[in-house]
């Protein structure tokens, strides 16, 4: 979907913002770039929608040079959701939305029924928001526009520079959990940008850790916090104890689904006593598992339940040790 090949962006001034970038994005992964500021990520996620010219190097969409695209129809076809938002003050909600769509001349009875289908897709009534200004929306309502805003041509890339970091912390795990919920339904390629190691863990279905400009690891959730490349990525993400038991966090991990959820495959199942690395092995193959203790089946587990709780127990560390 998306490829880097020897990419390298340096300014005028002599700095490398990111050098010699190999890697690929596929078509409808959720993959995240994080490392600490000034690592090169935004500067990474500019060059895909040419905000930012590579000095050297290529990168691919579907096979194709992105040098190679029109300008325009490039970014029509990549939705770009800021951190600040960024809606139209003196417009409403529906003509926020509707600017790209109106950019590709659709007609109007079709942007007001695609405006209408994306407020209803992240729970806004149509007839009540539609008309609003931006002004009269809260912080998280205001970034769920622009959530949508960045949907509304039908986009095949969704592109998003720490869109919920300005957010209070509530607002900011509910949206967390809705674009988890709209990930599944869109069915798009998001590059996510974050410096939070836990909206990482819990968002991402692979993560690429910089540093300096560079590629430090690569992996999904599991592979980064059960095995960092080295001390930079372990430092960055907390000691997880990867030997940790089950047993031990079961309690705050399992999740509250009927045993019924996991009767269609008996055999999704694993002892109590297991470690965390176990359990994330046998659930790369099973949406949720059932845990055991003394015979009986204590509750179950996901994947995501898994590595959310390892990604609060870093930062409670990271509270500790600050």
């Amino acid at each position: 979907m998306i490829r880097f090949e020897n990419v390298s962006k340096q300014y005028p001034a002599g700095t490398h913002a990111v050098k010699s970038l190999n890697f690929d994005i596929k078509e409808g992964e959720f993959f995240v770039l994080i490392g600490p500021s000034g690592c090169g990520k935004t500067t990474t996620l500019k060059l895909i929608n040419r905000l930012h010219e590579l000095t050297t190097g290529y990168i691919y969409i579907d096979g194709k040079k992105i040098s190679e695209y029109d300008i325009h129809e490039l970014r029509w076809n990549i939705g770009y959701v800021l951190q600040q938002i960024a809606l139209f003050p003196h417009m409403s909600i529906e003509e926020n939305i509707a600017v790209v769509p109106e950019l590709r001349k659709w007609s109007k009875d079709t942007i007001r029924k695609r405006v209408d289908e994306l407020l209803e897709l992240v729970g806004l009534e149509p007839d009540t928001y539609r008309d609003r200004k931006p002004k009269e929306l809260s912080g998280g309502q205001q970034q769920r526009i622009g959530v949508i805003r960045a949907l509304a041509a039908d986009p095949q890339i969704i592109l998003m520079d720490e869109p919920f970091s300005a957010l209070d912390p509530i607002s900011r795990e509910k949206l967390q959990d809705d674009l988890l919920q709209l990930k599944e339904r869109i069915k798009k390629t998001i590059v996510f940008v974050t410096h939070d190691i836990q909206e990482a863990l819990k968002l991402g279905d692979r993560i690429c850790v910089m540093q300096d400009g560079e590629i430090v690891q690569i992996g999904t959730p599991e592979e980064i916090t059960l095995k960092p490349a080295n001390n930079f990525v372990k430092e960055f993400i907390g000691d997880q104890k990867p030997g940790l038991l089950l047993d031990d966090f079961v309690e705050k991990a399992l999740m509250q689904i009927p045993e019924e959820s996991v009767s269609v495959n008996p055999k999704a199942a694993i002892p109590a006593s297991s470690t965390v690395e176990q359990a994330l092995k046998v659930l790369s193959q099973h949406d949720v598992l059932a845990v055991e203790k003394e015979g009986q089946i204590i509750g179950v587990i996901s994947r995501q339940s898994v590595i959310q709780y390892l990604a609060e127990r870093s930062r409670e560390r990271g509270k500790q040790h600050g």
